[in-house]
């Protein structure tokens, strides 16, 4: 049965979704719903205003929007700008159509860009505060990315030993012919990382020697805006994004609902911190993993997943729940035989599971995609 996210909003966790290869999702469908029109074109439109000050040229967002233009690397500063004005009004559509009290949800968290989201959403800023910096960094962070590629470290048994990846990763920056840095911890058994030229190669060689057989990298051969990686040090964009934090409004008050960082794996937002934190934010590592276990040990029973198309969270949540499942299916040998029980069996499932018991709780997790149920709940 469909969750009643009115009714239920103190069960009810948000996550925010952040920038991505595609990002237009079904928002053409929600800017031309006329119940939701106002809402959506209102905040495009001002995103629009903030990009063309910004960027010093003619933008359209809404055109963006209503075509589904795919996503590139020239396109990052508008693909920022259409996520976090589409994010801001999907959660101002179920608050003001549906009496959805996002405030008064227990938690919420954003990956990457997804968290500049939450905390607009969550009253520390507002959109014109905080877009304009990213607009700023957005030129020189694209540039770095048309070096950068990504991979997808996974291992299909034991826990990945990230202090050792950190440590193969600083050992190819030595040398020299690029820069590689971890720029995701989805998962004890999953981290993403973002390198320069063949940095990746570099790493896949590395692993060969250092790591078992059950732990594989996977490329990605799109390019990447190396965003959460020591990468960004080369054009000083997180010293840039430091003193331009200094000078916007907003950031004294803290977020309600309580906003989880991935840059620092807590709920730390204050009334005086989120500058700082921001500032982190950029160049470290996200902590989706953190998130994932706390959305579990709070004991809450909705994730609803806002923002066009999310992808990587439910993806992580998916995962982790068809791996807890397996595990617990797969302790009964007489249910399976020798070759499928070796197959599901994830030694660091059962690890966790015996130390942290909240992820017996991942499969019962009742997931909303915030932009399906939006379209699926029309105001006749």
């Amino acid at each position: 049965m469909e969750p009643d996210l009115k009714s239920r909003i103190k069960e009810t966790a948000f996550a925010f979704r952040g920038y991505n290869i595609t990002n237009s999702g079904r928002s053409a469908e929600l800017l031309a719903a006329p119940t939701y029109r106002e809402t959506m074109e209102r905040l495009l439109g001002e995103a629009n205003a903030i990009c063309e000050d910004s960027l010093g040229r003619e933008c359209d967002l809404l055109g963006q929007v209503r075509q589904a233009r795919p996503t590139t690397l020239d396109t990052f500063a508008e693909d920022i700008a259409i996520i976090l004005a589409v994010e801001i009004a999907q959660i101002t559509i179920a608050r003001e159509q549906f009496e959805i009290d996002f405030a008064s949800a227990p938690l919420t968290f954003g990956y990457s860009l997804g968290e500049i989201a939450a905390l607009v959403c969550a009253g520390v800023y507002q959109l014109a505060d905080v877009l304009p910096p990213l607009l700023e960094l957005a030129p020189g962070c694209a540039e770095l990315g048309q070096d950068v590629t990504m991979g997808i470290i996974f291992s299909r048994g034991h826990e990945l030993d990230l202090i050792k990846v950190e440590q193969i990763c600083q050992q190819i920056n030595w040398e020299g012919r690029g820069v590689i840095g971890i720029s995701a911890h989805l998962s004890p058994n999953t981290i993403l990382v973002l390198g320069q030229a063949d940095t990746i190669e570099q790493l896949a060689d590395h692993m060969e020697e250092e790591f078992p057989k059950t732990v594989h990298l996977r490329k990605n051969d799109s390019r990447w805006p190396p965003m959460h990686t020591p990468i960004l040090w080369q054009v000083n964009l997180p010293a840039q994004a430091q003193h331009r934090m200094l000078t916007i409004r907003g950031g004294m008050t803290a977020p309600q609902p309580p906003v989880f960082s991935l840059a620092t794996g807590g709920e730390d937002y204050t009334e005086t911190n989120s500058r700082e934190i921001i500032a982190r934010w950029l160049d470290r590592p996200q902590k989706l993993w953190d998130a994932v276990y706390a959305t579990l040990a709070a004991g809450h029973e909705i994730l609803v997943h806002v923002g066009p198309q999310p992808n990587l969270v439910p993806a992580t949540f998916r995962r982790l729940s068809d791996n807890v499942e397996a595990q617990l299916k797969g302790r009964s040998w007489n249910s399976l035989g020798l070759r499928a029980m070796s197959t599901i069996w994830r030694p660091w499932v059962s690890r966790w599971i015996s130390k942290r018991s909240a992820l017996l709780r991942a499969p019962y997790l009742i997931h909303v995609n915030l932009e399906d149920w939006l379209l699926d709940h029309q105001p006749q």
